[in-house]
C-alpha cells in the first residue's frame, strides 16, 4: 500500500489518471451544532426597520435644506415633516428592542467616540430636536429665523444619521455586515438617498421635485456600485446577499430602485408617475435594510461563513 492510501488521504484514480481525493469535502460545523459566532439577537421589524426610518430622516433632511434654500417650500416643508416623523419612528422602534426607555437614556449617560452605539445615541439626542424645531416652524410659519438654523442643523447631520446605522452593523462580528465594512456606509448612504428623493416625489409638486429626481437617479446608480463592489469583497459570504431570507428583500430592493429611479427621471413631470416612482423607491429602500439584516443573521448561523473567511485570512498573511 502507498503511502497516501496508508494516510487515508489519497488514492490512484483508475487508468493511473493521477491521484484522487479520497477524504470527504469538509463540512462546517461547531460544539453540539451552534454558531461559531452569537447570531444578533436584534428582532428584525425594529432594528431593520431602525436602519430604513434613520435613513429616511436623515437623507431627507439634506433634502429639506436644499428646498429650503432654493425656495421649494412645500417639498421643504413635507420633508421635515417627514423627517420629524421617521426619526421619532426609528427612536421608537430602537426603544422597544432595547426593552426599556430608560436603556436608551442610560447610553447617553457616556461619551464614547469609540463605540458607534454611544456615538449613534448621542447623535439622535442631536439630530431629534433640531429635525423637530425645523418641522414645527415650517407647519407653524413661526420663528422662521430658528426654523432656518434648526433646518441647517438637521441637515448637516443628516448624512451622519443616515449613515451611522451602517457602522454600527459592520463594528459586530457578523460576517455579511464586518465583511463589507468599508462599502456598507455608501449602500445605506445611497438607499437613503433613494428612499428621501422617493419622499419628496410623493409629496411635493410637480414643480418643485427637478433636485429629487436627478437625486433618484444618482442614489439608484450608487446603490448598484455600492452592493457589486460589497459583494466583490465578501467573496464566499456574498451567497448570504443572494440566497435564503435576504435573497428575495434584496433582488426585490434592486428593481424597485432601478425602477424607481428610471421612472423618476423620465416621467416625474408627471403627478402620478412621480408619486409611483417615489412609493418604489422607498420600498426599494426598505427592501434593502431588511435584506441586508437578514444577510447578516444568515452568516452568522452558518459556521462556514465565519471559518472559511477566516482560513482564507490567515493563508493569505
Amino acid at each position: 500500500m502507498s503511502e497516501p492510501e496508508r494516510g487515508g488521504r489519497r488514492r490512484r484514480g483508475r487508468g493511473g489518471r493521477g491521484e484522487q481525493p479520497v477524504v470527504p469535502r469538509a463540512e462546517f460545523g461547531s460544539y453540539y451544532g451552534r454558531p461559531v459566532i452569537k447570531p444578533p439577537s436584534w428582532a428584525a421589524p425594529d432594528i431593520a426597520g431602525y436602519f430604513f426610518l434613520g435613513g429616511l430622516a436623515g437623507a431627507g433632511s439634506v433634502l429639506a435644506a436644499g428646498a429650503h434654500l432654493t425656495g421649494r417650500t412645500t417639498t421643504a416643508r413635507a420633508l421635515k415633516v417627514s423627517s420629524l416623523a421617521a426619526v421619532s419612528l426609528s427612536a421608537a422602534a430602537l426603544i422597544h428592542d432595547l426593552g426599556r426607555p430608560g436603556r436608551f437614556a442610560n447610553m447617553l449617560r457616556v461619551f464614547k467616540p469609540t463605540s458607534p452605539m454611544s456615538m449613534g445615541s448621542w447623535l439622535l439626542g442631536a439630530y431629534g430636536p433640531a429635525a423637530g424645531a425645523a418641522a414645527a416652524s415650517a407647519v407653524s410659519g413661526r420663528l422662521p429665523r430658528l426654523g432656518g438654523a434648526a433646518t441647517g442643523a438637521a441637515g448637516l447631520l443628516g448624512p451622519v444619521v443616515a449613515t451611522y446605522t451602517a457602522v454600527l452593523a459592520a463594528d459586530t462580528a457578523v460576517p455579511a455586515w464586518h465583511g463589507a465594512h468599508r462599502e456598507l456606509p455608501y449602500l445605506f448612504a445611497a438607499s437613503a438617498t433613494a428612499a428621501a428623493a422617493g419622499m419628496a416625489l410623493v409629496t411635493g409638486p410637480v414643480r418643485e421635485n427637478a433636485p429629487a429626481r436627478c437625486a433618484a437617479g444618482l442614489a439608484a446608480l450608487a446603490d448598484t456600485a455600492a452592493e457589486r463592489a460589497a459583494a466583490r469583497r465578501l467573496g464566499l459570504v456574498a451567497e448570504t446577499w443572494e440566497d435564503g431570507r435576504a435573497g428575495t428583500p434584496l433582488r426585490a430592493a434592486r428593481f424597485l430602485t432601478a425602477g424607481g429611479a428610471l421612472g423618476a427621471v423620465l416621467l416625474g413631470g408627471r403627478r402620478v408617475p412621480a408619486a409611483a416612482s417615489g412609493l418604489a423607491l422607498l420600498a426599494g429602500s426598505a427592501c434593502t435594510r431588511f435584506g441586508v439584516f437578514a444577510a447578516g443573521v444568515a452568516s452568522a448561523a452558518d459556521p462556514k461563513y465565519t471559518v472559511v473567511p477566516q482560513r482564507e485570512r490567515a493563508g493569505a498573511a
